[in-house]
């Protein structure tokens, strides 16, 4: 039996550079397993949808190139695989992964604001209120619920930080990030796709929807 393809959900962007970006990384998860079906999909903004492919493909893993099991894993994604007997692995975020991907971006600095898109699900917010407290960074959001980014870096001035970094939480350049480079910081880290341990994040999330499909057919 042929491996079950791999179907890859990211949001989607207006931004070519952000569209590229997702691009080559499902490039380069394709790359690394020659053979493997790799479909890219998406849950806004571009095409084609998620729902194009699993209708399509009955034998296939889903993996969402999100940073939180949010609003599109549990409607958009979950409506495309309903009916079917496709499994949705975990959100690429939160993941060790990523946060050692900022880190390694991070340069010396007073203070540091982990800066991500904001959401009204709590779910949500607690995770990236968790990331923020393990690298000693405070939260900001640039939409959403929360205090704003450019808000927490002036409070951080106010407070005598002279040189301020912001971790960015977001997996590819688009109208989000670019924002960043306007909230007063001395330095922002690059989208985290551009990490290359996180085309092993993409597959790791593949391979585990596998082990759990062999364990239940045992």
């Amino acid at each position: 039996m042929p491996m079950p393809a791999l179907i890859a959900v990211a949001h989607g962007t207006r931004s070519p550079a952000g569209q590229a970006q997702i691009r080559d990384l499902v490039a380069r998860v394709a790359a690394r397993r020659p053979g493997l079906d790799v479909r890219l999909s998406y849950v806004d903004v571009q095409e084609p949808k998620v729902a194009e492919f699993t209708r399509v493909l009955p034998y296939a893993v889903v993996v969402p190139l999100l940073l939180s099991a949010g609003y599109h894993v549990r409607v958009d994604i979950a409506e495309a695989v309903a009916g079917t007997r496709i499994p949705v692995t975990r959100p690429l975020g939160p993941d060790d992964v990523l946060l050692a991907g900022m880190l390694r971006h991070l340069p010396a600095a007073d203070a540091v604001v982990l800066a991500a898109a904001g959401s009204s699900d709590p779910a949500w917010r607690a995770d990236v209120e968790q990331l923020a407290v393990r690298i000693g960074a405070r939260a900001g959001y640039v939409s959403g619920p929360g205090a704003r980014v450019p808000d927490v870096v002036a409070d951080l001035r106010r407070q005598g930080a002279r040189r301020i970094a912001v971790a960015a939480y977001f997996l590819a350049d688009g109208l989000f990030y670019r924002s960043l480079g306007k909230v007063g910081a001395d330095s922002v880290t690059p989208p985290l796709c551009l990490d290359p341990e996180v085309t092993d994040l993409v597959l790791r999330r593949y391979e585990s929807a596998l082990l759990t499909s062999a364990n239940t057919r045992l």
